[in-house]
């Protein structure tokens, strides 16, 4: 029996982070995947994808120009299925190529089949080919990710009816288009099929949706979605799915109001990938959906040697987070001093617009008791907002008013997932609204929306001292 000082089953976003970590501190690392080839959900059905997805979509149907020229502006009048897979197989080919570079750089040995715990230090590996090795550990980290929800009453078909993974499949783009679960996916996906100008309908049984952005944000977001005839049924829930003679869906909400449409997207969450690894046998034991706890701050399961960390562990179920996680457990693993991450990471939603958050949310600072004013920059107030043609976008800063430190920054609109890494510096940093009035940016740029919402922020709190 082969044996390792670190075995990591997965190889998304933390179990590449982690074996690639491990591997540089000397030790002797073996990476399993049951994918076809490496890279785990992220490259394969995840973020990858739908990024890719969502760019291709912004590129052929012109999104991002119609500010000038009108809604009725496309690059490509007739975008098909086969337009959006192309780009997606040259991204996730050269994802692929990386990797594995990485991997053999680093002298990360891999290998395909699927991992089940024989004991707390022993891996059974069933190949493609029905062979089967055992290998043993020092120290585990599971890195297997999740897979889509798919309840019993919902019939996916992979063609009309579909989960989020499936979707990347499709054959045809759908005129119509129902989506439900306003999570994360469904709003990535309904927003950037609308961009492609297909009828979208969003299904939730919540009456909001991305409780956890702050509120302003979501009412921004919400108008931009119902601006561009995007259908937002909150509080709705679907009780019954079908497929008919016509070959259409029909979806029935407990109103007993009825939706027909070409195409129906399931996206209500996702589910922990451990019901194969056998974890009874290592003494460990996943919640309903299939996650894992661990310790946050070392990611070490119940049991102190098996280790886990990125999406199987919950929130935040971000890739960035996912790899500082493997990061951490691999240094653990292996005995190596982990330093503490920064206190604060942005989140990042690739809809159509994109939203990102770093910080506290107005909500949670009011709950805190924490005095403060917020400072607002609209993107139409930005040259550069005036050159892209920007009618819409925004961000918000937060600051104490005690301290005059920022507590959070929200953005939503073009370039937020990028804007947002300024806010996040300087929170970690623990920087003040005078680092926003008196610093250079470069003009014209989005970036300068920073100086706007920070004289806006200024201007309402006053030219006082911080205290100490």
């Amino acid at each position: 029996m082969f044996q390792y000082d670190l075995v990591v089953v997965g190889s998304g976003p933390a179990g590449r982070r982690g074996a690639i970590q491990a591997a540089k501190l000397g030790k002797k690392v073996l990476v399993i995947e049951q994918g076809k080839r490496v890279g785990g959900v992220s490259v394969h059905t995840g973020t990858i994808p739908s990024k890719t997805l969502r760019e291709t979509a912004l590129n052929l149907s012109g999104w991002r120009e119609r500010g000038f020229y009108g809604r009725a502006y496309r690059v490509k009048e007739e975008i098909s299925a086969a337009d959006l897979r192309r780009r997606l197989l040259i991204t996730l080919d050269h994802e692929v190529e990386v990797l594995e570079h990485q991997f053999a750089r680093n002298r990360v040995q891999s290998m395909r089949g699927k991992a089940s715990f024989v004991d707390a230090t022993t891996l059974q590996i069933v190949k493609d080919d029905g062979e089967t090795i055992q290998v043993g550990a020092s120290s585990i980290l599971l890195a297997v990710g999740t897979k889509p929800f798919r309840p019993d009453y919902i019939p996916f078909d992979g063609k009309t009816i579909l989960d989020s993974d499936e979707l990347l499949d499709m054959e045809e783009l759908p005129r119509s288009l129902v989506v439900i679960g306003a999570g994360v996916i469904g709003i990535e996906y309904a927003t950037i099929f609308s961009a492609l100008d297909t009828q979208v309908t969003i299904l939730d049984p919540k009456s909001t949706m991305l409780d956890f952005i702050d509120k302003e944000i979501v009412e921004d977001f919400i108008y931009q979605l119902r601006d561009r005839n995007m259908k937002l049924n909150l509080g709705q829930k679907a009780t019954a799915v079908e497929k008919g003679a016509d070959g259409r869906a029909h979806v029935t909400l407990d109103n007993g109001r009825r939706i027909t449409c070409d195409m129906v997207l399931f996206a209500a969450g996702r589910m922990g990938a451990t019901d194969t690894l056998n974890l009874a046998a290592a003494g460990l034991e996943a919640d309903s959906r299939g996650r894992l706890s661990v310790n946050p701050e070392t990611f070490q399961t119940s049991v102190p040697h098996i280790f886990a960390a990125g999406d199987v562990v919950g929130f935040p179920s971000l890739a960035s987070t996912s790899m500082e996680q493997g990061r951490i457990a691999a240094r653990v693993a292996v005995g190596a001093i982990a330093k503490e991450p920064q206190k604060y990471f942005p989140y990042g939603i690739y809809a159509v617009p994109e939203i990102s958050t770093c910080g506290l949310t107005e909500e949670e600072v009011k709950e805190r008791g924490i005095p403060y004013e917020c400072g607002i920059a609209r993107f139409r107030e930005t040259s550069r907002g005036h050159i892209m043609g920007l009618d819409t976008g925004l961000l918000k800063m937060i600051f104490s008013l005690k301290t005059r430190r920022l507590l959070g920054v929200h953005i939503v609109g073009e370039g937020a997932t990028e804007l947002v890494h300024i806010g996040q510096a300087v929170l970690n940093l623990k920087g003040t609204v005078e680092y926003f009035v008196e610093n250079t940016f470069n003009y014209p740029t989005l970036a300068e929306a920073y100086k706007i919402a920070g004289l806006d922020a200024w201007n309402r709190m006053g030219e006082i001292q911080a205290k100490p």
